[in-house]
């Protein structure tokens, strides 16, 4: 370095950003907007450790400095790192700082690099400590046990030398025949608001300028609208309006933004026929302009080179994105012709010197001008392990029950049989976005079965048939095997996990058509035209369920498959989702009675993939139904079963009747109070979740939905126990986007509903007078954002 940056800290960090930005040329700037190397190509593996490579040190030269370098830890089959080739837990601070000390050491102006690291349910990492995927943390409902988690995450990430973290947060389950349905908290806007604001608090820690060595700067996926895709196929177009943007995808990036996340990536989809990475719209006249974002804003993987059919050419693509609010790159050939750009007049050099501010700022935020290498020791894996482990438990939702086979432990010692093709294997329970585990790591549910079964238990085990396909040949084994014990567990679904020979799309998406021999039913790029279990493991569980004996299904998936009725032939029905390693032993825990199940559903499960969509908050076009099955959801958004009886008392307002400008107020108790006496009448103790819906009976626009979330709390009883569970009703309660493009309390008359589900048969009745119109402050702030 021939320049001293400076570097007072005390200073604000918008100075600090103009000072730079001041000393940097057209070159140097265009380096800090660019993410175009793979972290896997910048290093080697040597006999005695790792070595930085030839096409690292060019990269870097070729700018004079590297704004931010992507995956320098991931490994997995696309990227083809493996335990042998990659970068483990006892050298990823060390490589990833020689990483760093080159950039600073060999660049005019010394400028750290951002380190991203892939972080959807955990650090996609060697030795990085796996959670439940998203769609089984929102089975939880429990913001708080994840905001605990990702904190921890977020520590070891940054002990191995990454500051950015890209998780998945901002999508939800429309339509579940999407692959990614999995990295999605549910279907529900208010829901994935909740666990959205808990992601943030805990990677980045207490909202500020500054972000701890301890902590990370996370990056919110997608903006927005991407679970909205026509078909369910992946970044496909979407056919939103401007309420269903508002109303429901963008609940949960405002919510993200109020906490303080650092940065969003932009979606892959077209909204209203503009890629979001090409969306002024969204990225600036709804973000920057109205909600006030100051944060980063990145692409997709390869994203901005699909605006070259929009533009004409690479360097026309990129000041197109750079134009419309796009920040930083990811992987594309365009973002590094900026310079060219600039030059033939296609963009202002001011637009990108705001673009390289906000990177500069981030690394600001993140101290790395004082602290460019690591500090951090790792946090104890054992604890976020034992955490990962808690969440698999909480997730395990009873969707079906006789009231008598469960929990097992209740049964006297005999034979169980484990089967079915999900029993036994923990690739397949961990989903997409993992990296390759060490061997014993973590167990399936034969596994955690055999460990949890009573002294005196035999436990058999029989596959039974494959994941996918119509093979039959284990038939015979699994029907022998069930016909002569006590109880059979089937463990059925799907899996995510990619495999060495999986065929990939150049952003990283598998690619499994028609015909393809890969046991892969979930993930990005594998979406599904039919819902149903594969023919193979329906004629599996017709099989065993005809031998007489009690069968008790447990489904590891990752999306919710569309079941038929199971009257007559499972005496219970378990959604495991992909519980992550640990989820055999959280499994076999609910099914012996440990612990008992938890879970509610984050998203409806549909009777068939003809009926939908089927989630619950859709337009109030009635549910009259199909002539030749209903409209309804086989299960109800929220439903989860447990193995005692809660009843639910009326609900109860403090008040019939409040004026609209009763709502105006920001702060200060609420206007009305919503309280419900719920109690335990059964034997065993429960952790209940009660849940709050509302819904517009009369007056104002037309109500957007059916019936919306709008609150929720888990309460503990024990047997015999009662308790009365009170929710605010404030203007975030009964907002809805009007005409006029705002948030507000309307008059009219709104029904207040509580209970276990989404499928209530309680309401009580709240007329909102006229009296004014009371609109939401912060321009877009919405039910999903307190």
């Amino acid at each position: 370095m021939s320049e001293p940056l400076f570097r007072d800290p005390e200073m604000p960090v918008a100075d600090r950003v103009r000072d730079l930005l001041s000393r940097m040329t057209l070159t140097e700037k265009v380096g800090q907007v660019n993410q175009r190397m793979y972290g896997w190509d910048a290093y080697e593996r040597t006999g005695s450790g790792h070595r930085l490579t030839d096409a690292f040190r060019a990269e870097v030269a070729r700018f004079d400095g590297m704004g931010a370098l992507y995956g320098l830890q991931r490994a997995d089959p696309w990227s083809g790192v493996t335990a042998e080739t990659g970068i483990g837990a006892g050298d990823g601070a060390r490589v990833s700082d020689a990483v760093q000390r080159h950039v600073v050491e060999n660049t005019r102006l010394g400028i750290p690099v951002l380190l991203v690291e892939e972080m959807p349910h955990g650090l996609q990492a060697l030795d990085g400590t796996l959670l439940p995927v998203n769609l089984a943390v929102g089975a939880t409902w429990n913001p708080e046990l994840y905001e605990e988690a990702a904190g921890l995450a977020a520590a070891e990430l940054r002990a191995r030398g990454g500051h950015v973290a890209l998780v998945s947060a901002l999508d939800l389950v429309r339509d579940p025949r999407w692959g990614r349905a999995e990295e999605c908290f549910g279907e529900d806007p208010y829901l994935a608001a909740r666990f959205t604001e808990a992601l943030v608090r805990g990677v980045q820690g207490p909202a500020g300028a500054a972000i701890g060595p301890d902590r990370a700067a996370v990056v919110l996926k997608h903006f927005a609208g991407q679970g909205a895709t026509v078909g369910g196929r992946n970044s496909a177009a979407t056919e939103l309006g401007a309420r269903e943007l508002h109303e429901i995808h963008l609940v949960a990036a405002r919510a993200g933004v109020r906490a303080g996340a650092a940065g969003l990536m932009a979606a892959y989809n077209e909204f209203d026929g503009v890629p979001c990475a090409a969306s002024h719209h969204l990225l600036t006249g709804i973000l920057r302009e109205r909600w006030g974002f100051e944060g980063l804003v990145m692409a997709d993987g390869l994203a901005v080179d699909r605006l070259v059919r929009m533009a004409g050419d690479p360097v026309a693509a990129g000041a197109l994105a750079l134009r419309a609010g796009t920040d930083l790159s990811l992987w594309d050939d365009c973002y590094p012709g900026l310079g060219e750009a600039v030059r033939r007049g296609l963009v202002e050099e001011s637009v990108l010197d705001r673009a390289v501010g906000r990177v500069l700022a981030l690394k600001f935020r993140l101290g790395l001008f004082e602290r460019p290498y690591t500090v951090e020791r790792a946090p104890d894996p054992g604890r976020l392990e034992r955490l990962s482990e808690r969440m698999a438990r909480e997730c395990v939702t009873l969707l079906e029950h006789d009231g008598v086979t469960l929990p097992l432990a209740d049964l006297p010692a005999g034979t169980v049989a484990v089967i079915g093709p999900n029993a036994d294997s923990v690739p397949q329970q961990i989903g997409d976005y993992t990296a390759p585990q060490r061997p014993g790591t973590g167990g399936g549910v034969l596994a955690g079965v055999r460990a949890s079964a009573p002294e005196g238990t035999e436990v058999g085990y029989a596959r039974g048939c494959g994941l996918v396909g119509g093979d039959l040949s284990g038939l015979p084994e699994a029907v022998a095997l069930a016909a002569g014990a006590d109880v059979a567990v089937l463990v059925l679904g799907g899996s995510s996990a990619r495999e060495q020979d999986t065929r990939f799309d150049a952003n990283g998406a598998a690619v499994v058509s028609t015909g393809n021999p890969v046991e892969m039913t979930c993930g990005e790029g594998v979406d599904l035209a039919e819902l149903g279990l594969p023919q193979g493991q329906s004629a599996l569980l017709d099989a065993v369920a005809a031998t007489g004996t009690p069968v008790v299904v447990v489904l590891v998936q990752g999306r919710p498959h569309a079941l038929p009725d199971l009257t007559g032939k499972a005496a219970a029905v378990l959604s495991a989702w992909y519980p992550g390693p640990w989820g055999g032993r959280a499994v076999a825990d609910v099914l012996f009675g440990a612990a008992g199940p938890q879970g509610r559903l984050p998203v409806s499960v549909p009777r068939s993939a003809a009926q939908l969509p089927v989630f619950y908050n859709g337009k109030d076009h009635g549910y009259r139904g199909y002539v030749d099955q209903p409209a309804t959801a086989r299960h109800p958004f929220g439903h989860g079963l447990s193995y005692t009886t809660v009843e639910y008392g009326e609900p109860r307002l403090s008040g019939a009747a409040a004026a609209a400008d009763a709502f105006a107020q920001d702060d200060g108790p609420a206007p009305v109070v919503c309280e419900v006496r719920v109690s335990n009448t059964g034997a065993r103790p429960v952790r209940e979740t009660v849940q709050l819906y509302v819904r517009r009976v009369l007056g104002g626009t037309t109500w957007p939905r059916t019936r919306e979330l709008r609150g929720f709390a888990r309460v503990e009883l024990a047997p015999g126990e009662s308790t009365d569970v009170t929710f605010p009703v404030d203007a975030r309660t009964l907002a809805s986007f009007t005409y006029a493009g705002e948030w507000a309390v309307e008059p009219g008359e709104f029904a207040i509903g509580t209970g276990p589900s989404s499928h209530l048969t309680q309401e009580a009745r709240l007329t909102v007078t006229a009296g004014g119109r009371a609109t939401l402050p912060g321009d877009l702030t919405s039910p999903g954002s307190r």
